[in-house]
């Protein structure tokens, strides 16, 4: 059976309508996983070579996938911008695409609760919550003559329809893109072995690895580039050739050196190891003789991208497991996310409770060292990018801050709309490193001494962290419905309501697991790792 073949796909008969398509597809993605991507977290986590950190965070995220697949937590806390690219093939009317479409994600991401993260602005600098996550990214183009070479499936598609890749794109995962408009030059075994090792390493750990990586060289433009980045990264090209052609293919060689960097890293599943990345695919297009666009990016471990077929008879939707727990390997791999487990450096799971006195979380803290295991309970202040913007004016102005920054730890993070007659939606940390110009003006009034989220931070962080004897602690991405549904007590709004997801929350927690990332003393788990 060819890969991507329509025995890949669900059939759902008479429904021939854009929208139907759309709000079908996100509702499949925004939950559920498919099998191939399932599978290669169970391997890692069971593979010889993997860390006990790396088994854990995979373990973790196999148990996330399992409240997700019941429908009411959404796999991540972001979303997502809803990206849509497709491929009309034969005699298929496109009129009111993309009113249809846009109606299809309108309508999903409200009624399933997930969560608005776009922003629309007011001005250059203003902006507001649209409370509808649009607009939505949405590209069609002819199978015959596409920006971007087309995806195998497409050409396998029926005749006369409409090929689709759905995709829910995070902001922390688009944020690792990085783009290099080379030369000639650039086309040297050592010379792109090199670059290939700076990039790969320096995504980090802030959008959730395991990673599939994306790698494409050449372009007859930069857009061209991009653009096939974007869809490498979606599994678009999966099934494409190792053969070299005048289109562009595959290079299994560089894919595996990919592959032995992200191992290599040592960055692994977020907290140390070799299972940084499941999976690499390296692109190379024809290119203009003067220059080589180069780019490098991501799909993270929520990795939500789903191909259909329109037609007019019906709809294909790609398959995706209903119930993770009856995959092979499954009950053997979650084993390693037990509570009572040790930690990698042999200590046991050390207890902090917040109750709204940081000296004395501070002290629970004490010594406490990198890659240390902790499980947080109490109250924790939620806040991210716009509250702390709206704190800086604040001391910018000379006012003081609210007293609720200074008595809990913080979390960046901004949860998924709540289901009915639950306490949050799915909560994840975003990336920390976003809150580090923040450091001196908030440390030294007393807030931020001990904050959560996901990601290695700034120099300037881990100095503030020292000279105010502060802790950062890194809570598992990619975890999103798990946290929500198993370690989240209560939730209230403090401040800034207007705000949506990004509103500051007090929420209550009980055995929250996290890592400390860096100490009092200025100890970096990641700067240890490099």
């Amino acid at each position: 059976m060819q890969k991507n073949s329509l025995s890949d796909f669900d059939f759902i008969p008479n429904e021939t309508s854009l929208s139907g398509a759309a709000e079908s597809a996100f509702a499949r993605l925004s939950f559920t996983f498919t099998q191939e991507h399932l599978s290669s977290i169970i391997n890692a986590a069971l593979a010889p070579d993997a860390s006990d950190n790396d088994r854990y965070v995979c373990a973790c995220m196999l148990k996330n996938a399992l409240v997700a697949s019941k429908g009411l937590y959404p796999l991540c806390q972001d979303t997502g911008i809803a990206n849509v690219f497709g491929w009309k093939k034969g005699d298929f009317s496109t009129s009111n695409l993309y009113e249809e479409i846009t109606a299809g994600i309108k309508k999903i991401y409200d009624e399933r609760k997930l969560r608005f993260s776009t922003t629309v602005p007011d001005s250059f600098y203003e902006e507001h919550d649209p409370k509808n996550n649009l607009p939505a990214q949405i590209s069609i183009f002819d199978s015959e003559a596409s920006l971007a070479p087309s995806p195998s499936f497409v050409k396998d598609a029926p005749k006369d329809s409409l090929s689709f890749i759905f995709c829910a794109k995070g902001g922390g995962s688009s944020n690792k893109t990085s783009f290099i408009q080379g030369t000639k030059a650039f086309l040297n075994k050592e010379r792109f072995s090199k670059v290939m090792k700076e990039e790969l390493e320096h995504f980090g750990t802030s959008a959730c690895p395991p990673y599939t990586i994306a790698i494409v060289a050449g372009g007859l433009s930069p857009e061209q580039n991009l653009l096939t980045l974007k869809l490498a990264s979606m599994g678009a090209y999966d099934s494409m050739t190792y053969e070299p052609n005048e289109f562009g293919f595959r290079d299994k060689e560089l894919e595996e050196l990919a592959m032995k960097i992200a191992s290599e890293s040592g960055y692994g599943a977020q907290f140390g190891g070799s299972k940084f990345a499941l999976s690499a695919v390296v692109v190379r297009l024809p290119r203009h003789g003067a220059s080589c666009p180069i780019s490098f990016g991501v799909s993270c471990s929520a990795h939500r991208n789903l191909k259909a077929i329109l037609t007019k008879e019906g709809l294909y939707l790609e398959k995706t497991v209903a119930n993770p727990s009856e995959l092979e390997g499954f009950y053997e791999a979650i084993k390693f996310a037990k509570k009572s487990e040790k930690a990698e450096n042999n200590a046991t799971e050390k207890q902090i409770t917040s109750t709204g006195d940081m000296k004395a979380i501070l002290s629970s803290l004490g010594n406490a060292k990198p890659g240390e295991r902790i499980l947080l309970s109490g109250k924790i202040l939620v806040a991210r990018d716009a509250a702390h913007a709206r704190w800086q004016k604040l001391i910018d102005k000379g006012e003081s801050l609210p007293d609720y920054c200074t008595k809990y730890p913080i979390c960046y993070a901004g949860p998924a709309r709540t289901p009915q007659g639950k306490v949050i939606g799915s909560f994840g940390p975003t990336t920390a490193g976003r809150m580090d110009v923040y450091a001196e003006s908030l440390m030294s009034r007393g807030a931020a001494l001990v904050t959560l989220a996901k990601g290695n931070r700034s120099k300037n962080w881990t100095d503030a962290c020292k000279k105010y004897g502060a802790f950062y602690l890194g809570t598992p991405g990619g975890i999103a419905a798990l946290i929500a549904s198993e370690y989240i007590k209560s939730q209230k709004i403090l401040d800034y309501e207007d705000l949506g997801m990004e509103a500051v929350r007090l929420v209550e927690v009980e055995n929250l697991p996290c890592f400390v990332i860096t100490n009092k003393d200025g100890e970096d788990f990641y700067e240890n790792l490099r």
